[in-house]
């Protein structure tokens, strides 16, 4: 049995944010019902290259973009912008425990599907809305998109290589607003259930991009709210701890260019890198005895480690490291991590049956549930759906609908 087994969902997000809420929800067990536009479905199917190749090696309209983040859920077309796809809609809520949208503020009141009014027909519902900016405030009818977030949040501002050192803003290399959004929504959903189960009595859920990206400012956000100082660009390096960074190494076989992660997170492990290192005197420097003299004379240290560093090659380093429990780690490429042995011992790809495809690749999830595991391709989960695919099988097992009524529905574009 899966952890949310019996918990149904009806998701009316796509891109992002919404659709990582609802996979995770998925794969914990929820029968998760992703309501589509008729002919042109969730934006991301267009999102590509690179597309899906079928088992004949031609190229399909199913973009990864959009299979990373759709996993184990059924695809219903609907067009709510007809009366008849709301009232639909409506139906579906009544069987249902969750509610999931990220439209703009306001969209879903236009159709008679807004909070107040979807809780007045299940009261028990957890209704989740998941925007730009959220319900309220000055910013609420604004468009919001990961990548202005990560700029008006401040993230842009502490990411990226030193001003002095030729830097400038930089985002972060996934859309971390949506994703951790997602993963925000998921807990306030968990928790929301909770309360339902104990009560009968739903809420509304009201998530953020911006509101999400300021709390994962974390310790810097700390950092500011604490000192009143505004911290910059620190490129590959620790705010607040040192030495832990990115540091050039000795060439490697092939001649060129090298890099490792040193992470020191203690005064203990500072002492055990500079035995490694053949330098204990570093250790017992008063200047360096402790990571507060070390983040204070980082200007002097720093330029000594990497004078250090580059006498030796990543593998040296990597393995005396490693032996002398120093954190530190390769920077891999894309290739490199989905090759690596701790990767696949922990089955971080698995195999799905695609309707196209009988052997496609997705990253899994991360969670590993001893008693109550995520669904997987051995454990009755299922691949992202094609558009529409279920739409038959939902409406006739969840509502019931006659052969009649789904023959009228598709006969107006409703369905």
């Amino acid at each position: 049995m899966n952890s949310l087994q019996g918990i149904r969902v009806l998701d009316l997000s796509r891109v992002l944010a919404g659709p990582w809420c609802t996979q995770t929800l998925a794969d914990l067990g929820a029968d998760v019902i992703k309501i589509e536009r008729p002919e042109h479905g969730d934006d991301t199917r267009g999102w590509g290259p690179p597309f899906l190749h079928d088992d004949q090696g031609r190229e399909t309209q199913e973009a990864a973009y959009y299979l990373g983040t759709n996993r184990n859920k059924r695809s219903v077309t609907c067009d709510i912008a007809q009366a008849q796809g709301q009232a639909l809609i409506r139906e579906l809520v009544g069987h249902c425990d969750v509610f999931v949208e990220n439209f703009k503020v306001g969209d879903m009141a236009r159709y008679g599907l807004d909070a107040p009014s979807l809780l007045a027909l299940n009261p028990r519902l957890v209704y989740c809305s998941i925007t730009g900016f959220g319900q309220s405030g000055p910013y609420a009818e604004r468009a919001g998109y990961d990548y202005a977030i990560q700029g008006m949040g401040g993230l842009m501002s502490i990411t990226g290589e030193r001003d002095d050192l030729g830097g400038g803003p930089q985002k972060v290399g996934v859309a971390v607003a949506d994703l951790m959004t997602g993963m925000y929504a998921t807990v306030a959903i968990l928790a929301a259930l909770r309360h339902a189960e104990r009560t009968g009595e739903g809420q509304h859920i009201d998530m953020a991009l911006l509101d999400t990206q300021v709390a994962m400012l974390a310790n810097l956000g700390a950092n500011y709210l604490v000192s009143g100082q505004v911290p910059g660009r620190a490129g590959n390096a620790h705010q607040n701890i040192v030495p832990y960074q990115v540091f050039e190494v000795a060439p490697g076989a092939d001649g060129g260019r090298d890099h490792l992660i040193l992470a020191v997170g203690n005064d203990g492990q500072f002492a055990r890198f500079c035995e490694v290192a053949g330098t204990p005197e570093l250790a017992r420097d008063p200047r360096f005895a402790s990571n507060r003299q070390r983040v204070l004379n980082r200007s002097v240290l720093v330029p000594l480690l990497e004078n250090l560093m580059k006498t030796r090659r990543k593998v040296d380093w990597l393995s005396d490291l490693e032996n002398a429990k120093v954190p530190c780690g390769a920077i891999n490429n894309l290739a490199e991590v989905f090759a690596d042995a701790q990767i696949n011992s922990r089955g971080m790809v698995s195999h799905w049956q695609h309707p196209l495809r009988q052997d496609l690749s997705l990253v899994s999830s991360p969670m590993k549930l001893g008693r109550t595991p995520v669904r997987d391709p051995s454990g009755g989960g299922l691949p992202p759906p094609l558009l529409g695919q279920h739409t038959e099988e939902v409406l006739r097992s969840v509502l019931a609908c006659s052969q009649k009524r789904l023959d009228e529905l598709r006969s107006q574009r409703v369905i």
